[in-house]
């Protein structure tokens, strides 16, 4: 007794052959997609922006507490609410957004509850100036052009403009 076999044609074994290909196509350009992961992750300029935020606000708050150094105080409070606008600036570019960046509260307080002296904000700047150049060697493009430049900005702050 003969054996009926099914037989396929060569174009429905093209048609399937496309149909399987398409399908894993179609996967691996989904699984190469951002994941949820990536967009939970923080902008790693947004620490920065906080820092000159709070760097301005003490900058402020000391021009009362020495008034012999309010012009200098009064610049660096200045420059560090530019660097903290054009870091808020970027991160909402980089998002996407086509509002302005909300930024955080400009509310200082200092973790032992004592008033900032003029020796803190010295030590606040130095430390911004460092975390701005070592996250602008992780960086680049823009991003790493905009942070070098606070870290200059900073560092020409604390040697120049404080005592």
């Amino acid at each position: 007794m003969p054996l009926d076999r099914p037989t396929v044609s060569r174009r429905t074994l093209l048609r399937w052959s496309s149909v399987a290909v398409g399908g894993f196509g179609i996967t691996t350009i989904t699984a190469c997609g951002a994941s949820d992961e990536d967009a939970a992750e923080p902008d790693p300029l947004a620490g920065q922006a906080t820092r000159a935020r709070t760097d301005a606000a003490i900058a402020t708050a000391l021009v009362a507490r020495a008034p012999e150094l309010s012009a200098p105080l009064t610049t660096i409070a200045a420059e560090r609410t530019s660097h903290a606008d054009a870091l808020e600036a970027e991160i909402a570019r980089m998002e996407g957004a086509t509002t302005s960046f909300t930024p955080p509260s400009t509310t200082v307080t200092t973790p032992t509850g004592e008033l900032p002296t003029v020796e803190a904000l010295r030590e606040r700047l130095n430390r911004s100036q460092r975390e701005a150049a070592d996250l602008a060697r992780t960086l680049s493009g823009y991003r790493a052009g905009l942070l070098a430049s606070i870290s200059a900005s900073c560092a020409v702050q604390t040697a120049v403009m404080l005592p």
